[in-house]
């Protein structure tokens, strides 16, 4: 997955990964391929489909944290953990690129690195306050906000038309 400059990308993979859990190690990785994500030398095993569940665990904590300072330490930690300083890299003259991981770490390290790093450009470039859960009753999916003004309150149109016609119905019948 090419990095572009707000982390839109990575961050709604880490998105949909939360919201829908891959069963198994062959799920996982089409889910990441569909995002876009391309394996380097390192393919996945069976080990970084449990550690990836942990990491995005984890990484639900900081979607799911409202207070901004505390949101930010939450991230900070994975980014310390999973993270490195960023690299330009050529490798398999794909063209340069940025890297947030160090080299030959495991697939899942990568993983959590893009989308921890992917996070944070997302909600330094975006708001602190663009990555939540859905406010739809009996919902608890996340969702990370790209909209133009910054006020997405539900996982998708779905639940946003299901909260209207249940307060249209609670003001109609009042």
């Amino acid at each position: 997955m090419h990095f572009n400059h707000d982390g839109r990308e990575a961050v709604c993979l880490g998105v949909d990964l939360a919201n829908r859990w891959p069963p198994n190690l062959p799920a996982l990785i089409s889910r990441c391929t569909d995002a876009g994500l391309v394996f380097d030398a390192q393919q996945p095993t069976s080990d970084d489909h449990e550690f990836m569940a942990s990491f995005i665990a984890a990484w639900r904590n900081v979607a799911e944290e409202t207070r901004p300072e505390a949101r930010a330490d939450r991230l900070n930690a994975l980014l310390g953990t999973y993270a490195a300083p960023p690299r330009l890299t050529d490798h398999a003259s794909t063209g340069w690129h940025l890297h947030f991981r160090d080299d030959n770490v495991t697939a899942g390290n990568s993983l959590a690195a893009l989308i921890a790093t992917g996070t944070a450009f997302h909600l330094a470039a975006r708001g602190i306050d663009r990555l939540g859960v859905c406010a739809a009753a009996n919902c608890d999916d996340l969702f990370a906000d790209t909209s133009r003004n910054g006020r997405q309150r539900y996982c998708s149109p779905k639940c946003g038309n299901r909260m209207a016609v249940r307060r249209y119905r609670d003001a109609a019948y009042a």
